[in-house]
């Protein structure tokens, strides 16, 4: 595949906590880690508890800083990118949907603000009714039910229209019925903006379902990276 169709590409990842002498060592969370994700694609992370999967999240968003290597976007080190524009183009959606006090409206508006926009009430409703909360604009954030606040974390990320999503375990905190719902409404939304995604997920079958391209991640290091059907079809 030729280079320019690649959103990011990862070149040995390494991340590692100082160690505190003289009670605490170094630790190391990820290393050697190289992959590239292709304009659409959807990438699943998947790997055991403490693999290193959300920490690559935060890599990739510039939440940490990696201790050596690094990513291109669109061909360029992001480190040369401010990372308010970098979280721009490139949204996150957590396990768990952190919402600010306040109307959901107040919340959806929130990216847009700092970067000097203002979403006028005709561009919130819109934004409200693709993740089949129509009318919530006024509600408070307090009220809403694991899953609808999920939906508004998604319509948060959506408000800066990225071209890429980072979804660390977004329906893993849910119920079942939650769930579905919120796995249904991102493919939907995933197909209709041509997003690019890495989808964190300890669900091998939500990978199989969900994704083209799997990462397979053990202490730190991948250990698989391919087709999503191949590598997950036992």
């Amino acid at each position: 595949m030729d280079a320019s169709s690649y959103v990011l590409e990862c070149v040995d990842l390494r991340r590692e906590l100082p160690a505190h002498p003289p009670k605490i060592p170094a630790k190391l969370l990820l290393d050697k880690v190289s992959f590239s994700v292709a304009r659409g694609e959807v990438l699943a992370v998947v790997g055991p508890s403490g693999a290193g999967k959300s920490t690559l999240l935060r890599l990739l968003n510039r939440l940490d800083e990696p201790t050596k290597g690094t990513v291109f976007f669109h061909g360029k080190d992001y480190r040369e990118v401010p990372p308010g524009e970098l979280r721009r183009h490139i949204g996150m959606v957590m396990q768990r949907a952190f919402l600010f006090p306040g109307t959901i409206a107040d919340n959806v508006r929130f990216g847009p603000k700092q970067h000097g926009i203002d979403l006028t009430n005709e561009a919130v409703a819109d934004l409200l009714a693709q993740v089949g909360l129509a009318g919530f604009g006024n509600r408070q954030a307090s009220t809403l039910s694991g899953g609808e606040a999920q939906r508004v974390a998604i319509t948060r990320a959506l408000a800066n229209e990225p071209e890429m999503l980072l979804l660390d375990e977004p329906t893993s905190a849910l119920d079942d019925a939650a769930k579905s719902g919120i796995e249904s409404l991102l493919e939907s939304l995933i197909r209709q903006r041509h997003l690019t995604c890495v989808w964190v997920t300890h669900d091998a079958a939500q990978a199989r379902r969900m994704a083209d391209k799997v990462l397979m991640l053990e202490a730190g290091r991948v250990t698989a990276h391919g087709d999503a059907r191949e590598l997950l079809h036992a």
